[in-house]
């Protein structure tokens, strides 16, 4: 499953097979609460210990949001090219891909908040050195380079133990709401974070920003340092490869997991790859550039947020299923940029898209963490990551020259199609249909 579009699980839209549709998602009449019951979908929030953790992660993700423009804006004031701000930007990805499988096991060994105070530590101290250094001088690529590299280690840590966490401080009842509100913060931040940091960068220096993002870190500790967990009981007498040995035969094992993991690898390669990197050229083109690229991308943000906030409540009883035909939409913004649609059509896309994609990604994500061990939860998050991402890179390598040899256009429509046929061919896979409504307790 992947992060694409928030975990590209999210981004399922809806299918045409109304039959299939209506027998998939069909809900508990308790699942389908009116107006009324909006506050009862907030209810983990009166969990102490959900409340305290989502706050501080809240503050974390606006503080990452805002440091990401903040950064790109320091490289090139500093006189840095595109060339050197893709080796800034690589910087933080690598560390990622090569730490994240190694992440998931010692979170599992040693404790998930353990693992993510330690992240957020270093994340903390590289921000704040990072801003005094902006400060003080003007300071070389290297060295945006260099502790992009430690955020990006810290993130290949931090990632898994969330997936682990997030059970551990919600109460398994109101663990789909837990993920919905974690999805819609996260595509909130990704609203209003560049848009907070454009007004403190003109205001003062992306170097604010920056220590901003560093004091939100030291939040996000804060809010973990405080958290109230029962003692964690120790685990097999192992070695770490045996670990992660362990946490990969329960991934290969979950047909289901295996299925969708490829499902998203093949989608970030084919559909989400090349829509990032192609959608800016095709609306340099005709759309009217980077204002309109800006709104697509803040539409799909906003169908994010909503599609999480329409997540509450809803336990499919079919959730895989359910999930499966929420990505039936990730191809529909590639499919009307390929067309030639007018931005109004092209927005409207990509909002269904984010709202598939928080929709999909929560009822996934909720059974994922309801079906497996409880201590094999931050290794499996860790393979589905790696997997689903592991091909993006070679995406944007090669969406560049596929579009100068067959047309940006023809690459878009086969992303589109491919997007909907995987869909199709998921969804009617036996293992797949097949995952049911998870138990109220995790097994352990």
């Amino acid at each position: 499953m992947g992060k694409t579009p928030e975990r590209a699980n999210n981004d399922r839209s809806k299918s045409p097979l109304a039959d299939q549709k209506s027998a998939a998602v069909n809900e508990a009449p308790a699942a389908r609460p009116g107006p009324r019951a909006w506050p009862g979908r907030l209810a983990v929030l009166r969990e102490a210990n959900f409340a305290r953790f989502f706050l501080g992660y809240l503050t974390s993700l606006l503080g990452t949001s805002m440091a990401s423009v903040a950064v790109i804006f320091a490289v090139l004031d500093s006189g840095g090219t595109a060339t050197e701000l893709g080796f800034v930007l690589a910087a933080g990805i690598v560390p990622q891909v090569l730490f994240m499988l190694g992440g998931g096991v010692i979170a599992d060994r040693f404790g998930r908040r353990p693992v993510m105070l330690t992240a957020d530590a270093a994340r903390c101290a590289a921000q704040a050195l990072l801003a005094a250094d902006m400060l003080a001088s003007h300071p070389p690529i290297w060295v945006f380079a260099g502790f992009a590299a430690v955020r990006g280690a810290g993130d290949a840590f931090f990632t898994p133990a969330l997936g682990g966490l997030t059970p551990e401080v919600a109460p398994a009842a109101e663990l789909g709401n837990a993920n919905a509100l974690l999805g819609a913060a996260r595509a909130g931040a990704g609203v209003a974070g560049p848009a907070l940091a454009g007004v403190l960068i003109a205001a003062a220096s992306p170097a604010l920003v920056i220590a901003l993002d560093a004091a939100s870190y030291a939040a996000s500790g804060l809010a973990l340092a405080r958290l109230r967990l029962p003692p964690r009981p120790p685990g097999p007498a192992q070695s770490l490869l045996a670990d992660l040995r362990d946490g990969w035969a329960e991934f290969r094992h979950r047909g289901w997991l295996v299925i969708t993991t490829v499902q998203f690898t093949l989608f970030n390669l084919l559909t989400w790859g090349p829509f990032l990197l192609l959608g800016p050229v095709l609306s340099q083109a005709y759309l009217g550039g980077a204002r309109a690229w800006g709104t697509v991308m803040a539409c799909y943000a906003g169908g994010s947020v909503l599609g999480g906030l329409l997540a509450l409540s809803r336990r499919p009883r079919r959730p895989m299923a359910a999930a499966t035909m929420a990505s039936f939409g990730f191809g529909v913004p590639g499919a009307l940029l390929a067309l030639h649609a007018p931005l109004p059509g092209v927005a409207a896309g990509a909002l269904a898209a984010g709202t598939g994609a928080a929709l999909g990604g929560a009822f996934a994500t909720t059974a994922e963490q309801q079906l497996l061990p409880s201590g094999t939860l931050a290794r499996v998050t860790a393979i589905q990551t790696v997997s689903a991402f592991a091909l993006g890179p070679l995406s944007f390598a090669a969406a560049g020259p596929a579009a100068a040899a067959i047309g940006a256009r023809t690459v878009l429509g086969f992303g589109a199609a491919w997007c909907t046929l995987s869909a199709a061919v998921v969804l009617a896979l036996p293992a797949v249909r097949a995952v049911g409504a998870p138990p109220a307790s995790r097994p352990g």
